[in-house]
């Protein structure tokens, strides 16, 4: 039998940076994962850390803009009709909840953790030893039309007048500078977001603080969520070295975490978007500095060590459903008019979750009615932004620190 002080289940971004953070604090911990260590929705986003992002992703409410995603007719979004009487009460719940008032106090109650996401990331980079992969190129927003354009700084200036968020008109010259090898001429303009950072390696990051990890004495086991049990006053998973114990566990497993969270009785609104990746090889000496977002069509380019990575919008799906990477067909030939890009490098497109609350907030913060038990999950688009940001502050309150803020919106109690 193990023993350790605590158990965090999941090895993404999220969980890893829960287990740094109660390392640091003198505790020893055990991090568990039916695979390896960032595999899942951690090795497959944008690589955006998104120091803009207080602003959530709404539902909405134009009537003709939702027919059209019902119809599947624009590239960022994808429906399964099949799925639909299992996800509607979620979708409905989503919905009401984007409403201006309700995304406002999303935004307020976000704000105090974005703001520190790129301080609390380059902490843990630094003792990883992987500052330098840090890239504090922000990211570009790029628009085919003028009205979508216009109505895109509108927006802006209201974010920036209320939230303080940062941009940059990033127009004619000024684009090309930016980035030399998009199709400037098909865009009617852009902007640069100078605050967000990003990683080339999203994975290799968080295998990097895995690894810190390790270093300081804590354990990385392989262990299915599915067997934690409390027995005799300590909540007990079965791993790949024998079973091992703690007083304490903490669920951060991201879009699986309702496989674990239902069987112990809790039942939130909890939803999951899919999306898709695949690589590129650049044409001939095309290269990009920055992720590209093209904000009309709800995909993103962005450099990686494996080549340049589009990434798709959102598709409303049973989590295990197979693949249908319908976006990822209608995105490619839209990518490839503002960019050069070459053959695919993956034999097949990649399929990950993000896991998502209505009100696009995380759960952080002790289960309620389970001694021992703590939640840290629903980080919807921002889980990488967010992971290191609520590991801080879910150790601070289990370790009984002043938490750097009010952690009562994300109470497990809200729902």
């Amino acid at each position: 039998m193990i023993r350790t002080d605590i158990i965090v289940l999941g090895a993404g971004i999220v969980g890893t940076s829960a287990a740094l953070h109660l390392q640091k604090r003198g505790r020893s911990v055990a991090l568990v994962d039916r695979r390896g260590v960032g595999e899942e929705t951690s090795y497959g986003n944008t690589g955006i850390i998104q120091r803009e992002g207080v602003v959530p992703y709404p539902f909405p409410h134009d009537l003709v803009l939702m027919a059209k995603y019902a119809l599947n007719m624009l590239p960022e979004a994808n429906l399964h009709w099949r799925a639909l009487p299992r996800i509607a009460p979620w979708l409905y719940r989503y919905w009401r909840a984007s409403t201006p008032a309700r995304i406002a106090a999303t935004a307020r109650a976000m704000r105090p953790l974005v703001e520190r996401c790129i301080a609390e990331h380059e902490a843990l980079m630094q003792e990883a030893g992987i500052a330098g992969a840090l890239r504090r190129t922000g990211y570009l927003k790029v628009y085919r039309s003028a009205q979508a354009l216009a109505a895109a700084r509108a927006k802006d200036e209201h974010d920036h007048a209320v939230y303080g968020v940062k941009f940059e008109a990033a127009d004619g010259g000024t684009l090309s500078a930016l980035e030399p090898h998009l199709e400037s001429a098909a865009l009617a303009g852009g902007t640069l977001m100078p605050e967000p950072a990003s990683v080339a390696d999203p994975a290799g990051m968080v295998r990097a603080y895995a690894g810190l990890l390790e270093e300081r004495g804590g354990r990385v086991l392989r262990g299915d969520a599915q067997t934690l049990q409390r027995v005799g006053g300590v909540w007990s998973v079965a791993t790949n070295q024998g079973p091992i114990e703690a007083p304490l566990a903490v669920l951060a497993m991201g879009p699986w975490s309702d496989d674990a969270f239902r069987r112990l009785g809790y039942r939130f609104p909890f939803g999951v978007k899919r999306g898709y990746h695949m690589h590129y090889k650049p044409a001939g000496n095309a290269a990009l500095s920055r992720p590209v977002i093209d904000a009309e069509n709800g995909y993103v380019l962005t450099p990686t060590v494996r080549g340049i990575r589009l990434t798709t919008g959102a598709e409303f799906a049973l989590r295990d459903a197979p693949a249908t990477p319908a976006q990822l067909d209608r995105a490619e030939p839209l990518a490839r008019e503002i960019f050069p890009l070459g053959e695919r490098v993956d034999a097949s497109p990649w399929l990950g979750r993000r896991p998502c609350l209505p009100d696009m907030l995380p759960i952080v913060g002790p289960a309620p009615g389970q001694e021992g038990l703590w939640f840290d999950f629903g980080h919807h688009h921002l889980g990488l932004t967010l992971g290191p940001v609520t590991g801080r502050l879910l150790a601070e309150m289990m370790t009984g620190e002043a938490p750097f803020t009010d952690p009562a919106p994300y109470r497990a109690e809200r729902f």
